[in-house]
């Protein structure tokens, strides 16, 4: 005959959720402790780490990164994945700033959006209408983009002087000490945004739905096709807004930067607890991935650690990331 006190602490310990059911439960939690470690080496390691001055310099640099990988995030969760968002965010910035040259900054804003928004129903289109593979759809129009975007550019970089395109880049103090910018504001604005569209409307449960099982979701009853083209349709919307921080954060549009802006908003989405099957994650733990991703490349600098050694840790990152959602998933099962 088993104890009492045997079964129940065997009943608690069964009722108790285990590491790999904590992590798909919450996706975000390792992506914070992880960030929260980070913080503390850097901090012992070097005493400039939690400056002012400098943890405001980590939150603007994650600033176009973390915006471009909200986007992602989008991509992500249905089990695709956008190569082009920084190509096309690039040629968003181009189109603003001649259109600006003019005098035209609102239209230039508006147009740069547009033409963001279009690429992003362009790569939708190929992968509803056709069934096209995304990684195919997205290489592609990595390529064609910024190719595009060079040759509208003739090779030059566009300084940027209208004040609505550089708005984003206004700074202003909290505490006095504090620095931020508008172009910060917005983008936590545009996460609390797609947090409440991914969990508190029918929309979101149907991308995750789509990304866990499309024909599962297609049974029950969900426009496939509809939803996974408003996905890269919002995406490519965003991608419009991270190229108005762009040049609010640096007032130059260069065809040239960001070239693995994509690779940057990939790992950030990774990192941050997003899967890349699909189905699970969310827009915090991407946001925490972005600073982690920024506290990484800056702590690293400060105790001076080459810039290529900062690419091969952050590739490592990535690569455990991914190893630990698989395991997640084989364990949850």
């Amino acid at each position: 005959m088993v104890a009492p006190t045997t079964t129940m602490a065997k009943r608690a310990s069964e009722s108790r959720p285990g590491l790999a059911e904590l992590a798909l439960r919450y996706p975000a939690l390792g992506p914070g402790c992880a960030l929260l470690l980070a913080g503390v080496v850097f901090a012992v390691a070097n005493d400039r780490f939690l400056a002012v001055d400098n943890l405001s310099l980590v939150l603007a640099q994650s600033l176009v990164v973390g915006t471009l990988a909200l986007g992602q995030t989008l991509v992500i969760l249905t089990a695709g994945i956008d190569l082009g968002n920084a190509a096309i965010m690039v040629f968003g910035t181009l189109l603003m700033a001649k259109f600006a040259a003019d005098g035209a900054g609102l239209l230039a804003l508006v147009c740069g959006v547009l033409l963001c928004a279009f690429f992003g129903a362009v790569s939708g289109g190929l992968v509803t209408g056709l069934g096209l593979p995304p990684f195919i759809v997205t290489l592609g129009m990595l390529t064609v983009v910024t190719a595009s975007g060079r040759i509208y550019a003739a090779g030059q970089s566009y300084p940027v002087t209208d004040g609505l395109l550089s708005a984003l880049g206004t700074r202003f103090y909290l505490f006095g000490q504090v620095e931020f910018t508008v172009g910060m504001v917005l983008a936590l604005l545009m996460f609390v945004a797609v947090w409440y569209l991914l969990t508190r409307t029918a929309w979101g449960r149907h991308v995750y739905a789509l990304g866990n099982d499309p024909e599962a979701a297609r049974l029950t009853g969900i426009h496939v096709n509809r939803t996974l083209f408003s996905v890269y349709l919002l995406a490519g919307v965003i991608y419009g807004i991270a190229a108005w921080q762009a040049v609010g954060r640096i007032p130059n549009a260069d065809p040239n930067a960001y070239q693995l802006g994509n690779l940057d908003s990939i790992t950030a989405v990774v990192i941050g607890g997003t899967s890349l099957f699909g189905g699970r994650g969310g827009v915090f733990g991407t946001l925490i991935g972005a600073l982690l991703v920024g506290v990484l490349r800056n702590g690293l600098t400060l105790v001076g650690i080459d810039s290529l050694y900062q690419d091969v840790a952050t590739g490592i990152l990535v690569i455990v990331a991914v190893a630990l959602d698989r395991l997640a998933r084989r364990r949850s099962r």
